[in-house]
């Protein structure tokens, strides 16, 4: 009972790998980029460019 317990956790590990993985990548982006966009000239300017980044590297087919 326990082996199989096992291996349906790495299945699904594996299937949610990609997923996770971005969004352990992207999650602080988008948090530095909150932050960067309260700064009054270049905040919006960089939190766009900052979640366009973000936004592909959610795209990256793991």
């Amino acid at each position: 009972m326990k082996l199989f317990r096992i291996m349906i956790l790495i299945m699904v590990m594996t299937l949610l790998s990609g997923c996770v993985l971005t969004k352990i990548i992207t999650v602080p982006m988008r948090l530095g980029g909150a932050v960067v966009s309260i700064v009054p000239v270049l905040g919006n300017p960089a939190h766009d460019s900052i979640d366009k980044a973000a936004e592909v590297v959610d795209k990256v087919p793991i």
